[in-house]
């Protein structure tokens, strides 16, 4: 609430003002502690979220005992289960169809010499399934095709 000065009242310098209201108003603050609060939950709950937003594929790769370690970096392609009902594979991190899968291997091998694929077969995928993403494979213009595996240690 603002305070008001009569005529007559002393400044503060001991000296008698006449002839005006003088008005002195209380200098009004943000409280920033609640914008504080708000600001550390939005922030905690982006710190949970990131991290579920980036999301593959589950596959479960078949296993293997006498694999060889993947070395290079390569294009892969992975056949989830769900390749059965929707015929949808994932080329790197993108889904692609698999009738439009030999234009896409057209376009990302177009500037490379090397013309060589994994493929990340789910294990509950049959031999038939997984050889028809490999003949567009082919169709594409792929040269080597190699099956990607999980490896076994000789313990096993």
């Amino acid at each position: 609430m603002p305070k008001i000065q009569e005529n007559g009242s002393e400044s503060a310098f001991g000296r008698k003002r006449r002839g005006h209201r003088r008005v002195a108003t209380s200098l009004s603050e943000i409280n920033v502690i609640p914008l504080v609060d708000v600001m550390l939950v939005l922030l905690i709950i982006f710190m949970v979220a990131a991290p579920m937003m980036q999301r593959g594929l589950d596959v479960s790769l078949p296993v293997a005992r006498r694999a060889d370690q993947l070395l290079a970096e390569r294009l892969f392609v992975t056949i989830p289960v769900s390749f059965r009902s929707d015929r949808i594979v994932q080329v790197g991190d993108e889904p692609v169809g698999v009738d439009v899968l030999d234009e896409r291997m057209r376009q990302e091998l177009a500037n490379q010499a090397d013309r060589n694929i994994f493929v990340r077969g789910d294990r509950e995928i049959t031999f038939q399934e997984l050889m028809s993403v490999i003949d567009e494979l082919k169709a594409g213009g792929v040269q080597n095709v190699g099956l990607v595996t999980e490896f076994l240690p000789e313990s096993q």
